[in-house]
């Protein structure tokens, strides 16, 4: 998808000046948009329109936030879309809980239109020039297919979020070579996105409870890397 006309945001919050300003800016840019006034909404919105990216707001009525990321990422269509959190809550446990249950980034409001989209524009293009690179890595019984967003390990497929797939697959390209936090974070996330170290050790925990311990592994005070088995 490389015209911004092609690409889809689903906005989920409850205030209507934010959904408005939101809306307008995005379609401006070229966006197709859709909006939810609460989370159970959002879910609803999210299964029949099938948005790229998804902005979300985690203090909302019916349903927080975070349940709604839980319950999107349960949606097979929905594995990969991106989900960046805006929302009022600054506090470290409200950013880790969001990460734990699949955010891309986390943004504190009040939100500066002209910031956010240059941050969206970024990461489209991003997405873009990743899939133009796109191959496949085969380690043993691991698979990891970059065209497809998918990954296998013994003929089982194992499915990962965008940002834990980016992960793995960024390590498995540099194996046995060890990366610090802070290398993870600016080639998965990105410059122009702020997120806790703490993340990346999130996002390392949830790949190894999904493909198993042996592939990557810790280096005490440094950081992670890839072992070929």
């Amino acid at each position: 998808m490389g015209s911004k006309q092609n690409y889809k945001i689903l906005v989920v919050d409850d205030e209507p000046d934010i959904l408005e300003i939101l809306q307008y800016n995005l379609e401006k840019e070229g966006y197709g948009v859709r909006v939810a006034a609460n989370g159970r909404k959002g879910v609803e919105e999210a299964r029949s329109f099938l948005p790229d990216l998804i902005l979300l707001d985690i203090m909302m009525p019916e349903q927080d936030g975070v349940e709604t990321c839980r319950q999107i990422r349960e949606i097979p269509e929905l594995q990969n879309v991106y989900v960046i959190f805006l929302t009022a809550r600054a506090e470290e446990y409200s950013e880790i809980a969001a990460f734990e249950v699949g955010a891309d980034d986390y943004i504190v409001k009040p939100i500066k239109p002209r910031a956010l989209m240059s941050r969206i524009s970024a990461l489209f293009r991003r997405e873009s020039k990743k899939k133009k690179s796109s191959s496949k890595i085969s380690i043993g019984d691991l698979i990891i297919d970059r065209n497809s967003y998918t990954v296998s390990i013994k003929d089982q497929q194992v499915v990962l979020p965008k940002k834990e797939f980016e992960l793995l697959y960024f390590l498995a390209q540099h194996p046995q070579k060890v990366f610090s936090r802070d290398d993870l974070l600016q080639n998965i996330w990105g410059s122009d996105v702020y997120v806790l170290a703490r993340t990346v050790d999130v996002h390392i925990r949830k790949v190894r409870e999904k493909i198993g311990e042996g592939f990557i592994t810790t280096v005490k005070g440094v950081g992670y890397k890839f072992e070929l088995n």
